[in-house]
């Protein structure tokens, strides 16, 4: 017999592979970054527009599994609208409910159909396929960080 939490998990994932969110044109965007998966073909770009330190608006083009697909339509899902920390937590809680590690501690965030990705980590082959978005993301950020740094110090 089924789990019907697995069931309900597995629509939320099928529901996001099926209708992605974020896959869209993006024009001028502030930050990208390009990921994939060459054990399964998976690849992603993500593409953020800010306004200051907050994510205005962003596009996350994804082709591969239903599961980083899913994944990163989820990502487009809940980074809208949060500062760069806030994604950066976001990312790290992500990343451990996938692993199955422990969550950092004193993060409240409302994980929505985040939670759907948990299951995964029964799939240790799959992992990677789930947080590829993720990675991507931060790597990005990381990457925009350290440029904005390098012109702050070259002008200065």
């Amino acid at each position: 017999m089924s789990n019907p939490l697995d069931e309900l998990y597995r629509d939320i994932i099928m529901d996001h592979y099926r209708y992605p969110r974020g896959h869209k044109k993006l024009d001028r965007a502030d930050m990208s970054g390009e990921g994939n998966n060459p054990l399964c073909g998976d690849e992603i770009e993500v593409r953020l527009k800010l306004d200051g330190d907050t994510v205005q608006d962003l596009s996350v083009g994804c082709r591969g599994c239903a599961i980083s697909v899913a994944s990163g339509s989820m990502l487009y899902e809940i980074v809208r609208g949060k500062s760069l920390d806030e994604v950066r937590q976001v990312a790290a809680v992500v990343k451990a409910l996938i692993k199955g590690e422990a969550l950092p501690p004193n993060i409240n965030i409302d994980m929505g159909d985040l939670e759907a990705l948990q299951g995964v980590r029964k799939f240790p082959v799959r992992v990677k396929c789930a947080l590829l978005a993720w990675t991507t993301l931060t790597e990005s950020i990381e990457s925009f960080e350290r440029q904005e740094v390098r012109h702050i110090t070259t002008t200065e």
